[in-house]
């Protein structure tokens, strides 16, 4: 059953591969890792996969990429072999979401910020790769959605979900683990990556920046940071990614205060001292400058899109 899904989806999903983040060079090859004793993390398939599991039932933060929903399928199954019975999606990419169809028809309860379900209800459009995203099918779609926060007490945890401000997307939630001092981001944290910051769907660089500032003085150095992608990281690992972020949006708002068009910030090269560490193929520095220069350019644009591709 999971190979004809993954092929259902595969035929729904191939427009959507210009926007594949292969942001893990072991991307297909899956891992888990267990943070606590019930508490673990897939790795491989997309974005990073949070599996909670207990008495209570498994409760799984996002799903990965629809190519390797069945690997997914089976690592969970070895965490626990019991249905799915709740997903939480971070954001509504697809490399997050992917498996939402699979889990929706097998009567998994899928839940995301109220952003994330009028994004996967409607057609889209990416500057970013130029492409449009058709809606997704209805058993796709979270059937509970929020609007800043929800609360999850299940198998001995307490899991807080918070919506931030538009930053990566304009339905980004980042939860909390209490009791594991586990945080998963979603893609708000790129671990030693340059981040996709998809400004077509609401996101900026300087939304990015806030959301790092407002989650900072609620962690600390013991915390353990899930990224969307990349390895589990710190509060070091986070300030740091901060940092990236700050100096390159300086160097291009400077560059753009000086009237500057898009080419001639490309080819200053703004970004060329962290290009070498931060850079990855889906994310080479133009294509990053572009980006951060889009969103700070556009963000009237961005975060009044309707969500229609328009």
């Amino acid at each position: 059953m999971v190979l004809t899904m993954i092929k259902r989806l595969y035929i729904f999903k191939i427009f959507l591969f210009p926007l594949v983040v292969f942001a893990q060079d072991n991307l297909g090859d899956i891992q888990t890792e267990s943070l606590s004793r019930n508490l673990h993390i897939i790795s491989g398939a997309g974005g990073n996969i949070a599996v909670l599991d207990g008495e209570d039932g498994v409760f799984v933060i996002d799903n990965g990429m629809p190519f390797f929903l069945s690997k997914v399928v089976d690592s969970i199954n070895n965490i626990n072999p019991e249905p799915v019975r709740i997903v939480f999606n971070t954001h509504w990419h697809f490399d997050h979401s992917g498996g939402n169809d699979f889990f929706g028809r097998n009567g998994t309860l899928i839940v995301a910020q109220d952003n994330v379900r009028k994004r996967m209800s409607s057609k889209s459009f990416s500057r970013l790769t130029n492409s449009e995203t058709k809606p997704s099918p209805y058993s796709a779609l979270p059937l509970m959605t929020f609007d800043k926060e929800a609360t999850f007490h299940i198998n001995g945890e307490t899991v807080s979900a918070m919506h931030m401000s538009p930053a990566h997307t304009d339905g980004d939630s980042v939860l909390s683990f209490q009791n594991a001092n586990v945080v998963h981001m979603g893609d708000l944290f790129f671990n030693g990556l340059y981040p996709v910051i998809d400004v077509t769907a609401g996101g900026s660089i300087r939304g990015m920046i806030e959301a790092i500032e407002q989650i900072l003085p609620t962690i600390n150095d013991s915390t353990r940071l899930i990224p969307g992608h990349g390895p589990v990281g710190n509060i070091d690992d986070l300030r740091t990614f901060k940092l990236m972020l700050v100096t390159v949006e300086e160097k291009i708002l400077k560059l753009i205060e000086e009237g500057k068009t898009v080419e001639e910030v490309i080819a200053a090269k703004p970004s060329k001292n962290f290009d070498e560490s931060w850079s990855w193929s889906f994310m080479p520095p133009d294509r990053w400058v572009s980006i951060v220069y889009d969103s700070i350019v556009f963000p009237e644009k961005a975060l009044a899109s309707d969500l229609s591709g328009n």
